[in-house]
């Protein structure tokens, strides 16, 4: 067997003037820490080893990875940080080329007279994936930290994904961040609010009366989705009638076409870059992953909430830990029911605004009737006292 020759235990120096694409020098810290993965540094020895970089710039990066789990804190005093099993991913990211930019499509000009947009121009195929080093920026301006999926940030995961043309059927509770991640891998993703009254013209589009009086065909986001070579989001897929969401099959399998049988026939092509990705709640009352959805996923992923996440994000220990433990219940068939991210972000706005235990009482004023009785007790344990839902009294 061959023993590949060794490189060096540091990043490669670079001047302090050198600049740096966004993201650079956290991967670059990274691939310090974990060239030598049992050491602990501190930011002034990290910066030495990166040929002299500010320690000030340095600190920063390092508390960002310790922020998003590629790092951990090993002493206060002096600062000191390690690497951690996801490290190495995030240094990979220093070897990566810098990205091409993928083009956006064109935003369709408003007419005063017919606002009517036509279909967007196609673009050309989407660049190659790069490695998320730390948080995301969404689309609404929302910060979202990614996790891993096999090994690698999910965002990235999902670039790989779309790349091998392999479609992502994300499910799991409400609240869990499936439309986060999907919003984060593809900020200009175009989406479909799937429910039971979901029509294949909210797909493909229909005809719609002008200010004029014409008559004229407003393409929908499926072929808005093919023609632009952007992915298109499927949320509460499950939801839709499976004769309606039929309609997208063509547009995923080897065929990339679907006709347009409102519009004359018109057949559209999908250009490179299409992908479809879709979000599934099981729990939800009406939800159906039939048999031809299923195949249609080849990647089914399971999201649920990073609890982890939570108390990064400074929400109440108490909070977390009711949501820890009803998830166990939960997943040993106990109650149907568990406060998600989503309901523990609600704790911390409206305990910040009515008072912890006015936010205690309103998680268990959401639980399913079912649930609620488990939930109070899981809520008087962790904050030790009775809470009842939020309700008026008496008149002032």
């Amino acid at each position: 067997m061959t023993t590949p020759a060794t490189t060096p235990t540091s990043a490669p120096a670079t001047g302090s003037a050198t600049r740096l694409r966004n993201g650079e020098l956290r991967a670059m810290v990274a691939r310090v820490l974990a060239d030598d993965p049992g050491t602990g540094m501190t930011p002034r020895v990290v910066a030495a080893k990166l040929g002299g970089r500010s320690s000030g710039a340095v600190g920063n990066a390092l508390k960002v990875l310790a922020e998003c789990g590629a790092a951990e804190v090993v002493s206060a005093a002096p600062l000191t940080y390690r690497a951690t099993a996801t490290t190495a991913v995030v240094a990979a990211a220093a070897i990566t080329p810098a990205p091409v930019p993928t083009p956006r499509p064109p935003r369709a000009k408003s007419s005063a007279t017919t606002a009517v947009p036509g279909p967007a121009a196609p673009t050309p195929k989407p660049a190659a994936t790069t490695v998320v080093t730390g948080p995301v920026t969404r689309p609404n301006g929302l910060t979202y930290h990614p996790r891993l999926l096999s090994g690698m940030p999910d965002v990235t995961a999902l670039h790989r994904l779309r790349e091998a043309g392999v479609a992502a059927l994300l499910y799991g509770p409400p609240g869990t961040g499936k439309t986060s991640v999907v919003e984060a891998a593809f900020p200009d993703l175009l989406t479909v609010q799937g429910d039971g009254d979901t029509t294949v013209a909210d797909f493909v589009g229909e005809y719609t009366q002008t200010d004029d009086g014409r008559y004229v065909f407003v393409h929908g986001p499926l072929v808005r989705a093919m023609r632009a070579g952007v992915p298109l989001f499927i949320d509460d897929a499950t939801l839709i009638p499976p004769t309606v969401l039929a309609v997208v099959y063509p547009a995923m399998d080897g065929r990339r076409q679907i006709v347009v049988k409102a519009n004359g026939g018109e057949v559209v092509d999908a250009a490179d870059g299409f992908y479809v990705v879709a979000g599934h709640n099981p729990g939800v009352h009406g939800a159906i992953l039939s048999d031809a959805l299923s195949s249609r996923f080849s990647a089914q992923i399971h999201v649920s909430t990073d609890y982890d996440l939570a108390a990064n994000l400074k929400i109440d220990k108490r909070a977390v830990k009711v949501a820890r433990n009803l998830a166990t219940r939960q997943a040993k068939g106990e109650i149907g029911w568990a406060p998600q991210l989503r309901e523990l972000i609600a704790f911390q706005k409206i305990a910040g605004v009515l008072g912890a235990e006015a936010a205690a009482g309103n998680l268990v004023g959401i639980a399913p009737e079912e649930d609620r009785t488990t939930v109070a007790s899981a809520v008087r344990d962790a904050f030790g006292t009775t809470v009842k839902p939020l309700a008026l009294g008496t008149r002032i």
